[in-house]
């Protein structure tokens, strides 16, 4: 049964032989390592630091052009290592943020001092503490037990008119067609679930949500068709990644201003959704 719609679920046979299961309503995607294995890498961690400090200042800039206005407070789920609420404190936010994982382990020294921070998932914060213009987590979806307990949760930290934003893989793009099993996002073996736009926006109203976009951002994840393309036409072992590869990064960056182009002129192309939903004023 699909865990957003309900609906039944029938399989999805991959190129190379994965397979996920597939809601016949809205086309939601489950995956269990047995049926769909991450294959070439043994720990969850896959990216590659220089590209994650770009990414990092593109997504900061996406997420703020999607405000209505500047946001005096924040709430991260998953902020890792502190970047992006670094960048929202700098710029004069109160910041918090909920993170089971790493908490003080490589955090930015200032979000540490300033941060209201929970070393729990989100789900376990007292929502009654928080109040904030804005909730946001950057490809958090795909991991968490329950999503639409995150999205209610969420809906609970802000106030009245606050905005909640969320980036996730979306498993309605060209990759799982085109790639088959060696697409990159499947090299996470703690990617679950893969949503599309209609099952991404049905969980956000179905959590009380209103003003419901979901979008399909151009500059996430950029280099992902060369990490794909590199997973499918070499079998060799890559405990590390893909990413770890010297000649994979410079493929990616070879072929990105021909990859922007083509998700320009076909958005399907695009590896990303980003939620963007509203909690009502009254």
């Amino acid at each position: 049964m699909c865990e957003v719609c309900g609906d039944g679920l029938r399989p999805r046979v991959l190129r190379g032989g994965a397979t996920l299961q597939e809601c016949t309503r809205c086309g939601h995607l489950l995956r269990d390592l047995i049926n769909a294995p991450a294959a070439h890498r043994d720990h969850a961690y896959g990216g590659e630091p220089t590209l994650d400090r770009l990414r990092l200042g593109l997504t900061y800039t996406a997420l703020r052009r999607s405000l209505p206005r500047p946001a005096r407070s924040v709430f991260e789920i998953g902020y890792g290592g502190g970047g992006l609420l670094r960048r929202f404190y700098d710029d004069g936010a109160q910041i918090a943020g909920a993170d089971p994982d790493q908490l003080e382990v490589d955090v930015d020294p200032v979000v540490l001092e300033h941060g209201r921070l929970w070393a729990s998932p989100v789900e376990d914060v007292d929502t009654q503490e928080v109040a904030c213009d804005l909730v946001f987590g950057v490809h958090v979806l795909e991991h968490v037990t329950d999503p639409a307990r995150t999205l209610r949760v969420s809906w609970d930290l802000l106030q009245p008119g606050g905005v909640a934003q969320f980036l996730t893989p979306a498993g309605d793009s060209t990759g799982p067609r085109w790639y088959g099993q060696g697409w990159w996002m499947l090299e996470d073996p703690t990617h679950i679930r893969f949503f599309t736009a209609d099952s991404l926006a049905r969980l956000a109203r179905d959590a009380g949500f209103v003003d419901v976009q979901v979008r399909r951002p151009v500059l996430d994840s950029v280099i992902t068709d060369a990490a794909s393309a590199a997973r499918v036409t070499s079998k060799r072992s890559r405990p590390a990644g893909v990413l770890a590869s010297r000649g994979v990064l410079a493929l990616g960056i070879a072929t990105a201003p021909l990859v922007l182009g083509a998700r320009t002129a076909y958005p399907r192309m695009r590896p990303t959704l980003q939620l963007i939903a509203r909690r009502p004023n009254a």
